[in-house]
């Protein structure tokens, strides 16, 4: 299991990837300042999806992804 501290430092490299450093602080600020349940947010997420749907759409994020070197 990794620990919080490397959780933390690869979700902030991810966001800034994703979003840029900018972004990615805004987006933090905005998750701390809202109250915010990550159970509920993740079953609202896929209230309308089944497996099948969700390995669906990750398959096909994968293949537009750019593969890293």
């Amino acid at each position: 299991m990794k620990s919080d501290t490397l959780i933390r430092y690869e979700g902030m490299k991810l966001l800034q990837e994703h979003l840029g450093l900018v972004e990615a602080e805004k987006f933090i600020s905005l998750i701390r300042r809202e109250k915010f349940n990550y159970t509920e947010w993740q079953r609202d997420l896929w209230k309308d999806k089944n497996v099948n749907n969700i390995f669906d759409a990750a398959k096909d994020f994968t293949k537009k992804k750019p593969q890293k070197e």
